[in-house]
């Protein structure tokens, strides 16, 4: 790897988010291509991010600030990537439910899965189940991901999926759910594709449902 690169890697795992952002332009201007940056500096970096949450020496406090690192180099990265049309890994819409304003978990899923090389479509909280439908209507994600953490709103997950369903759209979506109320038992109930218990394995998730 690129010395430059490591240090873009490091600075992700350290959450220096300044540090990163610097670096990326610098990366740029050597001329280093804007897929080496993403795939080896900033893809690789989430994924030990990841990979330390699970095993118990991140909590959610550092996955939080190099998520927020990851951002910052993404921020000025971007541009690049479009000019050079690197292919996203997949695109997921992504919000909380009707009922429900709670957003942290949802951000922070939200920046594993762009951490990821996903391309994100945030709806925001409080979502209903229309707005999802019409956001799945539009053709352009592949995953829809809906987020609760109060135990009241859950229902609205199944709602959203009831009106995918008589929309006739449900099966041209992966659907996948989380939340701190929501298990894997009641993902199965409201017919979802799958649940992750945390952003990290969010992430492997949203993978797998690609593949599926």
């Amino acid at each position: 790897m690129e010395p430059i690169l490591q240090i873009i890697y490091q600075g992700i795992l350290d959450g220096k988010h300044r540090d990163v952002e610097a670096e990326v332009q610098a990366a740029l201007q050597a001329c280093i291509p804007a897929k080496s940056i993403l795939d080896e500096g900033m893809i690789a970096a989430m994924a030990e991010v990841g990979r330390l949450f699970e095993i118990g020496e991140f909590y959610l406090p550092e996955m939080l600030i190099s998520a927020r690192a990851m951002q910052a180099g993404l921020a000025v990265l971007r541009p690049q990537l479009k000019e050079a049309d690197v292919q996203c890994s997949g695109r997921v819409a992504i919000g909380t439910v009707k009922g429900d304003l709670h957003d942290i978990g949802k951000n922070l899923v939200l920046m594993m899965l762009e951490g990821a090389g996903f391309e994100i479509l945030d709806l925001g909280t409080d979502v209903e189940p229309g707005k999802f439908v019409a956001t799945v209507k539009a053709g352009e994600v592949q995953i829809l991901a809906l987020s609760a953490l109060l135990s009241t709103t859950m229902s609205n997950m199944k709602a959203t999926i009831d009106a995918l369903k008589e929309a006739g759209l449900r099966d041209h979506i992966k659907i996948m759910v989380g939340g701190a109320p929501v298990t894997e038992e009641f993902s199965r109930q409201i017919g979802a594709d799958g649940f992750a218990p945390d952003a990290s394995r969010a992430v492997a998730l949203a993978k797998s449902l690609l593949k599926a």
